[in-house]
């Protein structure tokens, strides 16, 4: 047989080639003369060569598709099957363009079907072709149709009108659900329908511990298929007798919910279910006038832009979210019965479709995430940058090629890390300042300002924790000053100092090291997260007012750090902690990446414990804090002995790792 196919390079149509091929038939496949090159690795693929996959040069939108007369001669009366799957599947495509495509591509394709005399044409439509219909939509339905407000849906229904008014040749229409990737491979060209929402489920995965319940919307059905079926079904449906004229429903019998499919999705990603789903559908006794009212005003667009945005869904999907429309398939599966060819339920591959899309189609993996593409030539300004956390993060940034502006108090042990960081081909400026005091912090900015011009990132790493329980400390009220001093005055004024110039550029990154203490109130260092959840609101405050400034704040909430800082603690040498140079990878992938907030999965739960819970939180803390006894002070200023550490003390933190006690 010989078979003629437009859009044969396009997803669905490169597995139907390979369908056609095994029957033995020869291709002529329509493509651009300057996309023909690319024919030879597609062959390849298909392992055949040109004379069972024939490139026949057009274009869809010229008139019988840039068929010359001598090609239109060579195959007139020899193709026994026209398949017409070129269109535009892009649901943010212009209105002009898929116009174009779909429709007055689909006209010239039915015209070059007439004029070489074709047998059969086939044309794939799609189930967008019923427009927004409320109800079962059958497969001899058509004038039917709903509103068609989305260009997809009315170019879609449009192109079909073409086939079915103005087609000589006996056809046969296929309605396709929501194409998805390979059942067995999970295969995807694109990003699509459900794949739009994989990103939200991977960041939710990254946030929350996969048992943690989450709240999520219900909707309307989507009627997803992968792409094995559509292929396998269309292949059988063309080749049975006596069905021209017919239209087929390449769908789900039983879709799912869009509630249903994000869970499939969640479980398929190893990410947290929706325990709890509200049917979006309820808010349909709203009038529809006062819901595009509200939906208009310009806090609603600019919020629900910003987390589409952030999200990577596009604005026109979320209008699909309460889908209306079932499909009857009886025609479908009349002609599929005893064959084998049916629609595997979502759960059993999806698996394979999440897996291939992590692998291949994640939009992060087609950034550059290295540390070296986001920091080389910018300037990076580290304080408390000779021990710890920031000498860890100091080291990485320098290796990478940053401009890098450390600070810290003692002279010598700044000059001595400098030489080493240059030593090992660092661009390293070294500014001595003592940024608990105010005075201290505007000569450092001034001077890195007047050095540099800007500040690209500020990474307010220099800190003091105090390990004291509130009872040992009615007469230390100075902890507390000079923990807030620190902590939050000092990091506050560089912020204040190097924002003006951030602001000018409309780029500026700001990282504030914290700690998982501000998440689970830790007992015995009240000093110390007081000043930390001090210089967080601090930070939300100005990241909402500079959001549209690209000045981007980042908190780490970080766990345990084996620090010089510390130290002093000698049970905290028998509790587990993360290494600096640990702490620094989450210092380094925060200026990467640029969250609102890096946290242990731990930490995330703690936060939510004690904002749902708060007084079972308060319990757990508390049994921390009568499990580990207070530093004991050292003998005639020596250090104080290493206490023993029971098992059970162990075992608790261990299961609370990271957790400062």
């Amino acid at each position: 047989m010989e078979y003629f196919l437009t859009g044969g390079t396009g997803f669905i149509g490169r597995f139907l080639v390979e369908k056609l091929l095994a029957r033995g038939g020869t291709v002529h496949l329509l493509v651009r003369e300057q996309s023909e090159y690319k024919l030879d690795a597609i062959r390849e693929c298909w392992g055949v060569d040109e004379t069972r996959v024939k490139a026949v040069i057009g274009d869809l939108t010229s008139k019988n598709l840039g068929l010359d007369d001598k090609t239109l001669k060579a195959l007139t009366g020899k193709v026994d099957h026209f398949f017409h799957l070129a269109a535009v599947y892009d649901m943010g495509a212009d209105e002009e363009a898929q116009l174009v495509t779909n429709v007055d591509g689909t006209r010239e394709a039915v015209h070059a079907a007439e004029a070489m005399k074709a047998k059969h044409f086939h044309h794939v439509s799609s189930i967008a072709a019923a427009g927004l219909f409320k109800g079962i939509f059958r497969e001899d339905m058509f004038e039917e149709a709903g509103k068609m407000d989305h260009p997809y849906l009315m170019t879609k229904h449009e192109s079909e009108k073409v086939v079915r008014e103005e087609c000589k040749v006996p056809y046969r229409i296929y309605r396709p659900g929501m194409v998805i990737g390979h059942s067995e491979t999970g295969v995807m060209d694109k990003i699509d329908g459900p794949y739009y929402f994989f990103k939200m489920i991977q960041k939710i995965r990254r946030a929350l511990p996969q048992w943690v319940p989450t709240i999520g919307v219900e909707g309307g059905r989507l009627n997803i298929v992968p792409v094995d079926y559509i292929v396998n079904a269309m292949d059988h449906i063309a080749h049975a007798e006596g069905e021209d004229g017919k239209c087929f429903h390449l769908v789900d019998s039983d879709p799912y919910k869009v509630g249903e499919v994000l869970n499939i999705f969640s479980e398929a990603g190893h990410a947290p279910r929706m325990g709890m789903r509200i049917d979006a559908r309820m808010f349909g006794f709203i009038p529809p006038f006062i819901r595009q009212s509200l939906k208009n005003l310009p806090p609603v667009k600019r919020v629900v832009s910003a987390f589409l945005d952030d999200m990577g869904i596009p604005r026109s999907v979320v209008s699909f979210l309460n889908y209306p429309t079932r499909f009857d398939s009886r025609e479908t599966e009349r002609v599929l019965n005893g064959t084998g060819i049916e629609v595997p339920r979502l759960e059993s591959y999806a698996p394979a479709i999440w897996d291939y899309w992590e692998r291949n189609l994640d939009p992060d993996l087609f950034k550059d995430h290295t540390l070296k593409g986001t920091v080389k030539g910018k300037v990076c300004v580290i304080t408390g940058a000779t021990s710890g956390i920031g000498l860890a993060t100091a080291e990485k940034l320098a290796e990478a090629g940053a401009i890098l502006v450390i600070g810290a108090r003692t002279k010598e042990t700044l000059d001595e890390v400098a030489a080493d960081l240059r030593a090992k081909g660092g661009n390293v400026h070294a500014y001595q300042c003592d940024f608990s005091d105010m005075i201290d912090c505007d000569r450092f900015v001034k001077e890195v300002l007047a050095d540099h011009g800007h500040v690209d990132v500020l990474v307010n790493n220099a800190g003091r924790s105090i390990r004291r329980s509130l009872s040992l400390s009615f007469d230390r009220f100075h902890d507390f000053e000079r923990t807030m001093q620190l902590n939050y005055f000092g990091s506050v004024r560089l912020i204040m100092g190097f924002a003006p110039s951030m602001l000018e550029h409309k780029s500026g990154h700001v990282i504030n090291i914290s700690s998982i203490g501000v998440l689970t109130n830790a007992p015995r260092f009240s000093a110390y997260v007081a000043s930390k959840s001090a210089l967080d609101s601090f930070s939300r405050c100005a990241a909402a007012e500079w959001s549209d400034k690209n000045v981007k704040f980042t908190t780490i909430n970080m766990p345990l750090v084996k620090t010089p800082m510390i130290a002093p603690t000698k049970i905290y040498d028998s509790v587990p902690t993360l290494s600096p140079e640990e702490a620094a990878d989450l210092v380094t992938n925060a200026i990467v990446e640029r969250p609102k907030r890096v946290a242990t999965r731990l930490g995330t739960f703690a936060q939510v414990l004690h904002a749902i819970a708060p007084k079972i939180g308060e319990i757990v803390m508390n049994t921390g804090y009568r499990m580990f006894p207070d530093s004991p002070p050292g003998a005639d200023g020596k250090p104080a002995a290493k206490p023993k550490v029971s098992s059970e003390q162990v075992a608790f933190a261990a299961v609370m790792r990271g957790i400062h006690w």
